[in-house]
């Protein structure tokens, strides 16, 4: 049986629920897309609009560039947009992640704007389709423009996105999910005005509906028959995506030698799955190099 390994995964509950909540994410990155490239090109018309310098449509006089994190002794065109970035950045005080950025496109480009209010690492994603849900919702979280929607359940989304990605284990419980999904609802009716939004909330409510688990013969701990209208190919493509993502957050991080046990962990769980360990085989090669480096690091303090 080609899924056999990915059908014993799903009679584990804690499992069953981490890939359930992944897809809801997955779902609110698809609702989101459109609405917030849509926000974000009227957002950066107005900002153009508004500005007596930036209205002269003047492009970026030195090809300026971030160095790393930093933007610094930028021209006079790209000098303004930074203002205006943190001036409609709730919070412009904390790190700005001007290396998501190509600031000589910043005139014209509206999406190159939206990366400055997201999560680092996104300086690839061209275009609202290459962002996740968490650059989405960061992006209604920090950029003033999206004021009119409930930040309290702005934040609460994320809170539960960030658990959900950063769980090494890949395990949450009933009561979890009860909390995210209210906490999803609750977001999602504020732009239910929004048709792909209100679809994402229909496929959300179907999903945590479904019963994902299988019968496989010689597994003992079944709580379910049949996959209830999801296709194995369907939930094998999201767990990949979902693993990669939070793979991707946890490498991302600043470790620091006390994280070793979280790589272990996610490491033993790719490795523990011949499917898993096949498809990820140059992701666990990463992993084994990080984990002796933090070793490594911790002996020398505790030495």
């Amino acid at each position: 049986m080609v899924h056999e390994e990915l059908f014993a995964r799903l009679n584990e509950v804690g499992y069953k629920n981490w890939l359930k909540a992944g897809y809801c994410l997955l779902k609110v990155r698809d609702g989101l897309c459109g609405f917030a490239d849509n926000e974000m090109r009227s957002f950066h018309h107005t900002v153009v609009r508004n500005n007596t310098v930036l209205r002269r449509g003047q492009p970026c006089l030195n090809n300026c560039r971030p160095r790393g994190n930093q933007f610094q002794s930028a021209c006079p065109v790209c000098s303004e947009w930074q203002r205006e970035i943190l001036r409609h950045h709730t919070k412009p005080s904390s790190m700005i992640n001007w290396g998501n950025c190509r600031p000589w496109l910043w005139p014209t480009e509206h999406w190159e704007l939206a990366k400055a209010f997201m999560p680092r690492g996104l300086a690839d994603a061209n275009r609202a389709e290459h962002c996740d849900a968490a650059a989405l919702l960061n992006l209604l979280h920090f950029c003033d423009h999206f004021s009119f929607i409930n930040q309290g359940l702005v934040t609460e989304v994320i809170r539960c996105r960030n658990e959900l990605m950063h769980s090494c284990e890949m395990q949450v419980s009933d009561q979890w999910i009860s909390r995210f999904q209210k906490s999803l609802q609750q977001l999602l009716i504020q732009l239910r005005h929004v048709p792909e939004v209100a679809a994402a909330g229909l496929q959300i409510q179907e999903m945590l509906s479904v019963n994902l688990s299988v019968h496989v013969p010689g597994v003992d701990s079944v709580d379910g028959h049949e996959i209830e209208g999801v296709g194995i190919e369907s939930i094998s493509q999201w767990e990949t995506e979902l693993l990669r993502e939070s793979l991707k957050d946890l490498l991302d991080d600043d470790l620091v030698p006390v994280d070793l046990k979280k790589v272990q962990t996610f490491h033993r769980f790719l490795s523990g799955h011949k499917d898993l360990e096949e498809q990820f085989k140059t992701e666990l090669q990463s992993m084994l190099v990080l984990e002796e480096k933090l070793q490594q690091s911790l002996n020398s303090k505790e030495s």
